[in-house]
């Protein structure tokens, strides 16, 4: 049995070694800002969907590639809270079904959809990474997405994925900023 005070030693070592996720949150930037320009374009609503879901394939490659630049790491194997980590994030892929329906029955919708299934997933890392920023970007995403989507999916569409990348920036910002602090007053010197 972990005590509590393991516990957390387990989720700071985490937050510190895994940079509190800012690989991922980066590429994510990228991919909502590449959405952005694919949902200003002309192009037809089927074909600006399916180029939605093609670009979000690039997330695990460019999350893979911004671990180099922060010198975050992915495998923690020591700390037993590890796998849990992996799971928050492949919880996520069984939402997609949604995405299905979406895109068959209300096309006009999948943005807003996957912009609140994107967001909601955070939620959990507010407790993983011991960061609250992430419960926070969770319901803004999630109901700002809902009122995008009363307000400017069908006049503006590309508001929608631009708030969500905008919304992203401003995470990574504050990552930035909690991770210089964690290395600061954690017990791990930076490698």
């Amino acid at each position: 049995m972990i005590s509590k005070t393991q516990l957390n030693e387990a989720r700071l070592d985490l937050a510190y070694r895994a940079k509190q996720g800012i690989d991922f949150i980066t590429a994510a930037t990228i991919i909502w800002i590449l959405i952005t320009i694919i949902w200003s374009t002309n192009f037809d609503l089927s074909i600006k969907n399916t180029a939605t879901l093609a670009v979000s394939g690039m997330m695990m490659p460019l999350a893979l590639l911004f671990s180099k630049v922060y010198k975050s790491q992915w495998k923690i194997k020591e700390n037993p809270l590890h796998p849990l980590g992996l799971l928050l994030n492949i919880a996520q892929l069984f939402y997609f079904p949604i995405l299905v329906l979406v895109i068959k029955l209300i096309p006009d919708y999948f943005v807003p959809v996957y912009m609140i299934i994107t967001g909601a997933h955070f939620f959990p890392y507010a407790w993983f990474y011991k960061q609250p920023i992430y419960a926070i970007m969770a319901g803004i995403i999630s109901v700002g997405a809902v009122i995008l989507s009363f307000t400017v999916v069908t006049s503006s569409p590309m508001m929608v994925p631009l708030a969500m990348a905008i919304t992203l920036a401003i995470l990574i910002v504050v990552l930035s900023i909690s991770n210089k602090r964690l290395a600061q007053t954690s017990q791990y010197q930076v490698v």
